[in-house]
């Protein structure tokens, strides 16, 4: 729904499409225009309340066969995607659901409305998917070596609480066999090379490719500046043999110092700019990135389908007299490529389900019916968790190697965790009442008979 004059592009609404095996698939989306304030993007991703109606429904259909929703999922698994038919780079949505549900007690449920209780409350469990597309966008970064072991990385990307400052210090240090306290990162400035948006899932999967290429250009010129010497131990070697450890250059037994090889090399400082731009991006998207303009790749661009999965199992409690809903515990196991940074990841991931909570039970917005204006637009009035509303949030990270996504390996995870969480509570809602709630959020209202 948008406004009279402006025909809103709506994101996110390919996703649901893609995720499950349905032998055949048609989608469709309809724009319909009201006196009302165009729309924007308030929380991410776009995916979340298309993802809430068919996870609802793969609830619903579970039920009526008298099904595990859990293995209805799992008899629907695809390898391929249901429109193109592309095979997944990688796909660990079963493992995910395995794991979580393994952690969180599933198969001790049981299965009937409104046969779990704790004196007067209702006590309901669900499960629901949480999938969203890889994206990675082009990045540049600068990244200067001295022959004393000291690096510095310079990228006009900007630290939003992600932890990218972080991974990218361990990244480099990584790359270039050196210890992470001789890294230091600068970014956020409009001055340094340009960088994507902090947006889509993308900035650890850009700039951390972005980083890896330029860091290979720098192993690349001094190892071939050691292999070629005329004498050493390392000349004569095959350059790609050679690997950077605690400041040394090594080859099987053959080790010289970093600042030897900075010697052969004629000089004491190396500068290495670098552009890296996704396969699937345009020839010109890094001229678009100095103007301001990112260029996101998203998963379903290439030969293969590039998304991240995971899956969610909240229990949430019901008064049966003042039908008030709490979620004590919820368990997201999430499959998310190479995890960089494992408490960062557990942070976002968190932070998201959290998020996808805020969004099931407490947040509206909330419209004058006769002005079209919005009336609670901010946080005195707009409803959101405090901590008395979050309990147990446990984060399961799924190994997965996936190296067709980028050459980080980076799926993304800021904005995965929350798609599926409303979908969950709403199955956990159901299964405490019997009541199938569609519409957003589920409060007291939506519950009383």
């Amino acid at each position: 729904m948008t406004s009279r004059p402006d025909p809103y592009v709506v994101g996110g609404t390919t996703t649901t499409g893609r995720i499950y095996n349905y032998g055949s698939v048609l989608t469709k989306v309809f724009l319909v225009k009201a006196d009302r304030p165009t729309p924007s993007y308030m929380r991410s991703p776009p995916e979340t309340p298309y993802v809430y109606a068919l996870e609802n429904a793969m609830d619903e259909m579970a039920a009526a066969l008298n099904m595990d929703p859990v293995e209805f999922r799992r008899v629907n698994d695809a390898s391929t995607d249901a429109i193109d038919g592309k095979p997944y780079s990688s796909r660990s949505l079963m493992e995910c659901y395995d794991q979580a549900a393994g952690e969180f007690g599933w198969s001790k449920r049981d299965p009937k409305i409104g046969a779990m209780r704790d004196g007067d409350w209702l006590i309901g469990v669900g499960c629901a998917t949480a999938v969203y597309p890889t994206n990675v966008a082009p990045c540049a970064v600068r990244i200067k070596l001295t022959n004393e072991g000291q690096a510095r990385v310079e990228t006009a990307s900007h630290e939003i609480g992600t932890g990218i400052r972080t991974v990218a210090t361990q990244l480099t240090a990584e790359q270039l066999g050196l210890d992470p306290r001789a890294i230091e990162v600068e970014m956020g400035d409009t001055r340094l090379p340009p960088a994507p948006v902090a947006g889509g899932s993308n900035t650890t999967a850009s700039v951390s490719s972005a980083i890896i290429k330029a860091c290979g250009e720098i192993r690349e010129k001094l190892a071939r500046a050691v292999v070629t010497a005329n004498d050493g131990p390392l000349a004569g070697r095959d350059p790609a043999a050679i690997r950077f450890t605690d400041r040394k250059l090594i080859a099987g037994d053959a080790s010289l110092e970093l600042k030897e090889a900075f010697n052969r090399l004629g000089v004491s400082v190396i500068e290495q700019y670098t552009e890296f731009r996704p396969d699937a991006a345009s020839s010109d998207a890094v001229s678009k990135l100095y103007k301001g303009k990112t260029e996101l790749v998203s998963g379903e661009k290439g030969d293969k389908m590039k998304y991240a999965f995971g899956a969610e199992f909240v229990e949430v409690r019901i008064h049966r007299l003042t039908r008030e809903v709490r979620v004590p515990r919820i368990v997201g196991a999430f499959a998310g490529g190479r995890i960089m940074n494992t408490r960062t990841a557990r942070s976002q991931l968190m932070g998201g389900m959290i998020w996808g909570i805020s969004s099931a039970l407490h947040e509206a917005t909330e419209f004058d019916q006769r002005a079209a204006r919005v009336v609670n637009r901010d946080l005195q009035d707009y409803l959101v968790p405090v901590n008395a509303d979050i309990g147990e949030v446990k984060v399961i990270l799924v190994s997965e190697t996936d190296r067709d996504v980028n050459p980080a390996g980076v799926k993304g995870l800021g904005e995965l965790g929350n798609v599926g969480t409303a979908a969950a509570i709403a199955s956990a809602v159901y299964h405490a009442t019997g009541k199938r709630i569609r519409r957003l959020p589920i409060r007291i209202d939506s519950l009383i008979s």
